[in-house]
This record gives C-alpha cells, sequence and structure tokens, in this order.
C-alpha cells in the first residue's frame, strides 16, 4: 500500500508547491483535488491542483515530469460534486465537468477518479436508483472507453441543513452499493472506502472490506469522533455534525489496526490517501502542515 494525502486541504497551494509538500514529508503519493476553477461551495471544494479545463499536450508532460522528478504519484484525479443535483443546471455542469476530469486521468495516465454517485436530495433512495440508471450509463462508458477507474466515496454528504434530509450522495450504504453495482455492472466502477462515514452511519466499517474487496479502488484514512454526550440529547436524526467531527487518523474511534489489517487480509495494495477535515488544524499555512505530519507519522505503523 501506498501513503498519500488528498490535496484539497492545501487550498491556496500551487500544484508545484503542493507535490513539493508531499515529497518533502515523504508521502508516496497525492489524491489531487480538480475542482472547476472559481468559488468553493463548501469547505474542501472549490480546490484546483490541476485545471482539466486547461490541460495541453505541454501541460501534461510536464506534471508527468515534475511527478517523476519529486518522487510523488497522483493516486486519483479528485473531483466530489453532486451529478444528480434537483437543480438540473449544477446537475449538467458537474456531470460536465466530471467528464473532463475522467479525460484529463486518461490523459495524465492516472485512471483513477475519485468522486460522489450525487443524489437528489429531496427524493427517495428509490427515486435516486431511477435517477442513477439516467444519469451514469454515459458517465461510465467514457470512463470504459478512457480506461479509467470511477471510485466512489461512501461520505453522505449530510451534515447540516443546506444537505437535509437526503444528503447529497447516495452510494452510502453496503445495501445501497449492491444496488448501484446491480444498475451499472461495470468493472470500471468501484469504491473509494471511507470507514470514517459508517461509523456514524453505525455501520461495521470492516466487514464490507471482505464483501466488496474487487470494487475498493482507493482508500481513504480519515476519522471520526462521536460524543456520547451530545449524541444522547440529539439523537441519531439530529444534524450529523451535532453529535459528531472529523479527526485526523488516531484522533477518533476508527481502530486503524483492525481497519488495515482487513485491508491485508483482501490482498489490497493500492492508494491509501489521509483526508483531513480536522477543524483543530484549520487556521493557518502551519497547523495545516502539522496535520499531515501528525496523521502520516501515525499511520505509517500500519503503512510504510
Amino acid at each position: 500500500m501506498k501513503l498519500g494525502f488528498v490535496s484539497a486541504i492545501l487550498d491556496g497551494w500551487t500544484f508545484e508547491e503542493m507535490i513539493d509538500t508531499a515529497s518533502e514529508m515523504g508521502y508516496a503519493c497525492v489524491e489531487v483535488a480538480c475542482w472547476p476553477c472559481g468559488k468553493a461551495e463548501r469547505r474542501y471544494a472549490g480546490v484546483s491542483h490541476i485545471n482539466a479545463d486547461e490541460l495541453t499536450d505541454e501541460k501534461v508532460a510536464y506534471i508527468k515530469d515534475y511527478c517523476a522528478k519529486k518522487n510523488v504519484e497522483i493516486s486519483s484525479l479528485a473531483f466530489y460534486p453532486n451529478t444528480m443535483d434537483g437543480n438540473l443546471e449544477k446537475r449538467e455542469a458537474a456531470v460536465a465537468h466530471l467528464k473532463k476530469v475522467i479525460c484529463a486521468s486518461a490523459r495524465l495516465g492516472v485512471n483513477m477518479v475519485t468522486t460522489f454517485i450525487g443524489r437528489d436530495q429531496t427524493k427517495s433512495v428509490e427515486e435516486n436508483l431511477e435517477l442513477v440508471k439516467e444519469i451514469w450509463p454515459p458517465i461510465i462508458a467514457l470512463a470504459e472507453e478512457k480506461g479509467v477507474k470511477i471510485a466512489i466515496e461512501n461520505c453522505p454528504m449530510l451534515f447540516g441543513r443546506d444537505q437535509w434530509p437526503g444528503g447529497q450522495n447516495l452510494m452510502t450504504t453496503p445495501a445501497i452499493w449492491r444496488k448501484v453495482f446491480e444498475i451499472l455492472p461495470s468493472p470500471n466502477l468501484g469504491i473509494n472506502y471511507d470507514p470514517s462515514h459508517f461509523v456514524w452511519q453505525m455501520i461495521d466499517y470492516i466487514r464490507p472490506l471482505y464483501e466488496f474487496k474487487d470494487k475498493i479502488f482507493h482508500v481513504h484514512y480519515k476519522d471520526i469522533k462521536l460524543y456520547p454526550d451530545k449524541l444522547r440529547e440529539v439523537g441519531i436524526m439530529a444534524y450529523p455534525l451535532d453529535f459528531m467531527s472529523p479527526k485526523l487518523p488516531g484522533l477518533g474511534d476508527v481502530d486503524w489496526g483492525k481497519y488495515v489489517s482487513a485491508l491485508t487480509d483482501i490482498g489490497y495494495d493500492g492508494y491509501t490517501c489521509i483526508e483531513v477535515e480536522d477543524r483543530a488544524f484549520e487556521g493557518s499555512r502551519e497547523k495545516v502542515l502539522d496535520s499531515l505530519r501528525l496523521s502520516k507519522r501515525y499511520m505509517e505503523q500500519f503503512v510504510i
């Protein structure tokens, strides 16, 4: 397994500064944020270390050469929009840019895109499964044509009132994974597995690794801390951020020894990327860098 990080935490860093940071800290890879350039709609979105809209042949060669010189691989191109947004204009823009990122991933020889499947948050699971049948076959066809794997993260994108009631990503549980994989039975569609989202959903985050071992294309390391006193007050029907918060690996409730042990059981030897969303490490450039140093130091107990 190769240890890296999600580049979105380095908002404001140039591509070169981001790769330099990974190289200097000894990271093997980065999951590179590839949002459209412009104002972010939410935290950790809107970061663009590779601009898929301006990827000339010269730029492709430059990126490959720079990464090779710094001994840092690109694990994936990352773009996490809502491709099934109820707002058709937003939906079309998300799908259009996702297709650009898929093509960019192929041109760069990365051949992996990490993303969400999306969800119309006002509709039921069953209604959203019908949307999957409508929206996703052309996206998957493009990925197959380009030889790119699409890894869907299992984040519900349901944190506060803006995403209430259904959240903005459908592929959040093993039960829904099975249904989506039946609808889209492509070898190019898989999972970007993040155990932290199962913690606050009260789902076993170890067992699905074994069932879906052939569908795990990419892995995230992010922790979640539950606050039992808060949960007792608001219950599981509350906004999730009312009773939990994202933390650096080792500072929350995920048992990382058991998690990585299960990854070794199933023979996973791909990319594993630390995702930093811990508010305790925001506010300054040095705090952000500390978050990457501390996370790497902790995860190197399990991943070299």
